[in-house]
């Protein structure tokens, strides 16, 4: 199965989101190979980076899945080299 190496950067600008966030991530562990939280307590937001080694479409339904949460943005950047 070829995969990628992706960075997701997930901004998180309401708490409220959070525990529905956990849950998606939760169920895409087996492709997360690194994760980095960021509080911003002034402004009461979050700034988190997912490290993925996947296939293509799993990032992209991980991706997709946090981008419907409310006060939520995400954007993905991959590897140019797939893995095997």
């Amino acid at each position: 199965m070829e995969t990628r190496i992706a960075l997701v950067g997930i901004m998180l600008e309401n708490k409220e989101s959070t525990p529905k966030l956990n849950a998606i991530l939760h169920e895409y562990a087996d492709y997360i190979i690194g994760r980095m939280g960021i509080p911003h307590a002034r402004d009461g937001m979050s700034v988190i980076s997912i490290v993925m080694d996947a296939p293509e479409s799993v990032t992209s339904a991980l991706a997709g899945k946090v981008g419907m949460l409310p006060f939520v943005s995400v954007t993905t950047m991959y590897s140019k080299t797939p893995r095997s």
